[in-house]
């Protein structure tokens, strides 16, 4: 097996993955498998930039930065999903995205830490204030946190050094903007009424995350100690 021919197994060392596919209803095997593969390749692709003989260097100092920026988003919306799906609140169609979507966010979580390595900041604590708790709360904030991750990616692209890391920074963006016409759908809003979406600027970004009060705790690199500015 080559080296950037990874298995979900080397990807979700925590058992994250498995455990949200293990959640699609029972008798859904078709989306279990698609969901299964959607996870492992999204995953793979950035994790290889990490890896020996993935042919990449480590990331510059702007770009650990920019990475690490998406790496709390990312957290941010991973965590979502996920106490969402413990929460077990939802039904439907609105449960089945919440667990499709929660693995590919968990994906790009592993994908991440992994390019970022030992400067990867940790995991801040949040604190979802019931919207995980009941289904129309979660969709609006689902639609809000979708909305803003491809604002978000937007606004960093021209801003990336490394052309692998911008290859794969905008192959994430695609999928944010896809999970954002499925949640838009759902909670019954146009999906895609506008020509043109505008970018956010990290600050823009910085300012609509620490308005939710959603995370209460900093995040961290484990080498330096130092906080990221996107803490809440």
């Amino acid at each position: 097996m080559d080296d950037t021919d990874l298995t979900l197994e080397q990807l979700d060392r925590d058992g994250a993955l498995r455990e949200a596919i293990g959640r699609v209803d029972e008798g859904q095997g078709t989306r279990a498998e698609l969901l299964r593969g959607a996870a492992v390749g999204s995953a793979a692709f950035l994790t290889a930039l990490a890896l020996p003989g993935g042919g990449a260097a480590a990331p510059a100092a702007r770009d650990r930065d920019i990475l690490n920026y998406a790496l709390v988003l990312e957290y941010l919306q991973s965590t979502f999903y996920t106490e969402t799906e413990r929460e077990g609140a939802l039904r439907g169609k609105a449960k089945r995205a919440s667990a499709v979507l929660g693995a590919v966010e968990r994906a790009h979580v592993v994908a991440l830490r992994d390019a970022l390595g030992s400067a990867a900041v940790s995991r801040p604590l949040f604190n979802f204030k019931g919207v995980t708790e009941q289904q129309t709360p979660f969709l609006r904030t689902a639609v809000a946190f979708e909305d803003l991750a491809v604002a978000a990616y937007k606004g960093q692209a021209t801003r990336i050094q490394a052309k692998p890391l911008l290859v794969a920074a905008v192959s994430i963006h695609s999928v944010e903007a896809r999970h954002a016409a499925w949640m838009r759908y759902l909670f019954g809003i146009t999906p895609a009424a506008d020509a043109f979406d505008e970018a956010l600027s990290r600050p823009q970004v910085e300012s609509i995350v620490a308005k939710t009060r959603f995370i209460v705790s900093r995040s961290r690199t484990a080498r330096s100690g130092r906080s990221p500015r996107l803490t809440g």
